[in-house]
């Protein structure tokens, strides 16, 4: 199956904020691009064969391009730093279809959308899909100064009573999640992606509203291995018995004996490589299964997650 069926080819290219490019794809041919929804990500193809995840900013009803935004990486791993300092106009890409893991529940009525740093592009588009479909919204948007502030013109033309730009260097620090939590009401959500530690500190004081918290990460901590114990994995389909070792995944497992199955980011972030469970408990450790679909067990991430047993049967 080809997991990056799009050649795309860039169209636009400009700088956006300090360390942030503007990207636009569209097809060579002109025709319409497949639909997204508010949250959705591309799946990319960089400097040779490197799949990096970057989410889609424009309004989710446009289908003549796709725009997304790069922040150059300190620690790049080739990923930004090819598409800030390699990239031209008119290169083609090749891209996944849109795939959404943070989606955006349609049926509410208010949101409250918070960014930090480039997390800002998903959240861009969720408040292009709320104003399009009269929602009642409103933006916090932080980052360390002005001129880290990607889309800093494009939000101050917005409603100012309905965004509130927190930047860390005019504030004094960083903001107050504890805070901001307290002015939700009853029936609003809240949506955040940034990073890390903005993340975690919304999670910490969310309390009984955390089934109004949704969240994205770009990145996963380092996945620990002290305690993992091994155990077996059986594929039902080719009826083939595995051993996964205690410091090695399933992934890892199933390359070793020459089966090759799609994964991308190795994380637990993209959910390329999800499988459907047919017996035993995953101990799931993926970033994109609801609480609700892991507590179901259906479905696993064979990059991260692993047995809460001696085994498990895998739909392969």
């Amino acid at each position: 199956m080809d997991l990056h069926p799009l050649d795309l080819r860039v169209t636009r290219y400009a700088a956006e904020a300090k360390d942030v490019v503007l990207i636009e794809l569209r097809a060579a041919d002109g025709r319409a691009l497949p639909p997204f929804s508010a949250g959705a990500h591309l799946e990319i193809r960089v400097a040779g064969d490197l799949p990096r995840h970057y989410s889609l900013l424009n309004a989710p009803h446009e289908r003549d391009c796709y725009q997304i935004a790069v922040g150059l990486a300190p620690d790049s791993r080739g990923g930004s730093r090819f598409l800030h300092q390699q990239l031209r106009l008119g290169d083609t890409l090749a891209c996944s279809l849109p795939r959404n893991h943070f989606p955006l529940d349609e049926h509410l009525q208010r949101y409250c959308l918070v960014a930090g740093g480039i997390g800002i592009t998903p959240i861009l588009a969720m408040l292009r899909w709320c104003q399009a479909h009269d929602k009642d919204w409103r933006l916090v948007y932080c980052a360390r100064n002005r001129q880290r502030a990607a889309f800093y013109e494009t939000l101050r033309e917005l409603d100012p009573a309905r965004v509130h730009l927190h930047f860390n260097d005019e504030a004094g620090g960083h903001l107050d999640t504890a805070g901001l939590l307290d002015t939700l009401r009853d029936d609003e959500h809240l949506y955040a992606c940034g990073p890390a530690p903005m993340l975690d500190a919304l999670q910490a004081a969310a309390g009984p509203r955390a089934e109004r918290l949704h969240i994205e990460r770009f990145n996963a901590a380092p996945a620990s291995t002290e305690g993992d114990s091994g155990f077996t994995v059986h594929l039902s389909r080719s009826d083939r018995s595995l051993w996964v070792a205690p410091q090695q995944t399933i992934l890892e497992a199933l390359e070793h004996h020459g089966i090759e199955l799609p994964f991308s980011c190795r994380a637990g972030l993209c959910g390329s490589c999800e499988t459907r469970v047919c017996a035993g408990v995953p101990d799931h450790r993926d970033l994109i299964l609801s609480d609700a679909d892991k507590a179901e067990g259906r479905s696993l991430m064979i990059c991260v997650s692993r047995a809460l047993g001696d085994s498990l049967v895998l739909d392969l």
